[in-house]
């Protein structure tokens, strides 16, 4: 594995959006009922010191969008542009989420990843993510227009 130069890791900020909406769709995680600006928008309402991008020479390579609410940790819209995967910047933001998750007490985290994902089921498991045995149940209480 090819070792990514230096990275800053940090909180998102809102001059980031672009950048980071860019990355979302080169990482193929946006989707047509989610309306990724708006989950920006929620996100910055709750938790936004959990929103960490990984920034290179200025520029936005890497997100992870976490939350804790009291019960369980969680993580979102974890990408790295596809120049820069496969060289420990993923790991490398999970880590620094969990230790704010475990700052603030967080017993677990979990996460959702597509069935379809296989690369993302394989590198979670690499860095200590199990599967559990529930099954992953969601109601839609607003509906994004991203036509």
């Amino acid at each position: 594995m090819e070792v990514c130069p230096p990275v800053h890791i940090r909180p998102f900020r809102t001059e980031d959006e672009e950048a980071v909406v860019s990355l979302w769709r080169r990482c193929d995680l946006v989707r047509s009922t989610n309306d990724p600006r708006k989950d920006i928008q929620r996100k910055l309402k709750v938790r936004p010191d959990l929103f960490l991008v990984g920034v290179l020479e200025g520029k936005v390579i890497a997100s992870l969008m976490a939350g804790y609410e009291g019960h369980r940790g969680w993580l979102n819209y974890l990408a790295v542009d596809p120049e820069h995967q496969r060289k420990g910047l993923g790991h490398a933001i999970v880590v620094e989420a969990e230790r704010r998750l475990r700052e603030s007490d967080c017993p677990k985290v979990n996460l959702q990843v597509r069935a379809s994902n296989a690369a993302a089921i394989e590198f979670y498991r690499r860095i200590g993510y199990l599967s559990d045995d529930v099954l992953s149940l969601g109601k839609r209480l607003e509906h994004d227009d991203t036509a």
